[in-house]
């Protein structure tokens, strides 16, 4: 009479518990839904936080059933301890913790040289993924890139220098390949044109067409009819890049882009890798997650379906995407403080910061730009070095900028984060004198609305101090300390 089964895709927000109708048949069922958020298949992890490994039940109770009221004031137990609750996530079928899918990255870093000498670095973190039904699939490797949509890759019919400096996708490889319009239509046999898009990048550009393809995560290969089968496959709207310029893919190593914005940064949500995980496996979490390591010798990884619950040094933080209309993973910035002092240009609450794994600076609005410069510079103390080559300015005491969100999370970034290595050497005003002097490493931002003026760009500085987790099903970013 009475028996539990998984809802894998649904979040509740209360407990509905609709009335059996008067004058009813005695034994109409009741229909209680909860989203509870515990380890129906493993008791002992209760202890750990409750929301990773959480299953939604659906208990279906008989009104004429002796157990009823005992497993209503079950119902209500949970309720007051806290288990049942908005933070809840869906179990695969079965009761069994969701599954997660992890993908190591590796970074590449590109010197950027200013009077033949180097002064800072362009970086990229990116990871690989497998197209194509075939065995075995074609492989390559991507920025996995919240600031952008679409996934790009460079087509066998790119004949450019830039392209032949990475693997390109073979049309003729893939039997599970479809040529079509952006809408999705078929191109016809006979058909003596196409449809082309052209993609603008914050630095590059690519021209491509488009293709329906299988694309997966993990290294098995793909499955035979794509959504239908390995949950960490997908079928999906492709962009083969015909033209490809030279900076930034010729001088990285990765073959493309895997977009990861929401669906308003794309010409359809067919196009969106994640969205399309999402809808063609409801039973995978809703939620993906960036780790940057603090260091180079240490794992960096994205995880799709969840996120590592060992990365994270405390529960998560969450913010509400900012004008989520414009497909941007971005919030709004309450206020920004250098030390502790306000910088006024936020004071009214009206700066927003993209978080952008395909940024590797701090971008900062350009009408902030020469203040936020001049409040974290900072002397190289005297006595601290012998020889001025040996200096590291992100080993320099410095003040902390910090980013208070509208819903009181604090994001902090200390000297280490946003520093320049080298620093510079400037002229004490009145004197013949001159110092060395610790200057920020900033990227002037000159966004028109209605994504600009005012918006601060989260790349790498931020994404290496916290661990990130998308939310697609409440449109929200949680952050934790790495």
């Amino acid at each position: 009479l009475v028996h539990a089964d998984t809802e894998p895709s649904r979040f509740w927000r209360s407990v509905p518990v609709p009335r059996t109708p008067a004058g009813g048949v005695a034994g109409a069922p009741l229909r209680v839904s909860v989203c509870v958020r515990v380890c129906l298949c493993d008791p002992p992890s209760l202890s750990r936080r409750l929301h990773t490994h959480a299953s939604s039940v659906l208990l279906r109770m008989n009104m004429a059933a002796p157990h009823a009221s005992m497993l209503c004031l079950l119902a209500l137990a949970l309720l007051a301890h806290g288990a049942i609750g908005e933070e809840s996530v869906a179990a695969e079928p079965g009761g069994a913790p969701p599954r997660l899918f992890s993908t190591p990255l590796q970074k590449q870093y590109v010197p950027v040289q200013k009077n033949g000498k180097v002064v800072a670095y362009k970086t990229a973190y990116f990871g690989s993924l497998q197209v194509g039904s075939q065995e075995p699939p074609q492989t390559f490797t991507v920025v996995f890139d919240t600031g952008s949509g679409h996934l790009i890759l460079p087509s066998t019919a790119c004949g450019s220098e830039t392209c032949g400096r990475h693997r390109r996708y073979s049309r003729a490889a893939s039997p599970s390949a479809v040529d079509i319009e952006y809408d999705g239509t078929p191109i016809r046999p006979d058909a003596a044109e196409r449809d082309q898009v052209s993609i603008a990048f914050g630095t590059g550009q690519v021209l491509g067409e488009f293709v329906r393809e299988v694309v997966c995560l993990g290294g098995a290969g793909a499955a035979e009819g794509g959504g239908g089968g390995a949950s960490d496959c997908v079928t999906l709207r492709v962009v083969l890049a015909t033209e490809m310029t030279e900076d930034p893919f010729g001088l990285f190593a990765f073959d493309g882009v895997l977009g990861l914005g929401l669906n308003a940064l794309t010409l359809a949500p067919q196009f969106s890798f994640f969205s399309q995980m999402a809808e063609q496996h409801p039973a995978i979490q809703p939620y993906f997650a960036v780790y940057l390591a603090r260091n180079d010798g240490g794992e960096s990884l994205i995880s799709f379906g969840g996120y590592e619950e060992r990365l994270a040094s405390s529960e998560l933080s969450w913010a509400p995407v900012a004008m989520k209309e414009l497909g941007y993973w971005q919030v709004w910035v309450k206020s920004v403080r250098v030390g502790g002092v306000a910088v006024e240009d936020c004071a009214d609450g009206s700066c927003r910061a993209i978080l952008d794994t395909g940024t590797s600076l701090l971008g900062v609005p350009r009408q902030s730009a020469r203040s936020l410069h001049k409040l974290l510079a900072r002397q190289v103390p005297q006595e601290s070095y012998a020889d001025a080559s040996s200096i590291d300015c992100r080993t320099i005491a410095g003040q902390d900028l910090e980013f208070e969100l509208e819903t009181g999370v604090t994001i902090a970034l200390g000297a280490e984060d946003y520093s320049r290595p080298t620093p510079f050497n400037i002229t004490v005003p009145s004197s013949n004198a001159w110092r060395l002097f610790c200057r920020s490493l900033l990227l002037p931002v000159d966004m028109p609305a209605p994504l600009g003026p005012k918006v601060f760009i989260w790349g790498e500085p931020m994404l290496r101090r916290y661990y990130t987790v998308y939310d697609l099903a409440r449109q929200r970013v949680g952050f934790t300390p790495a």
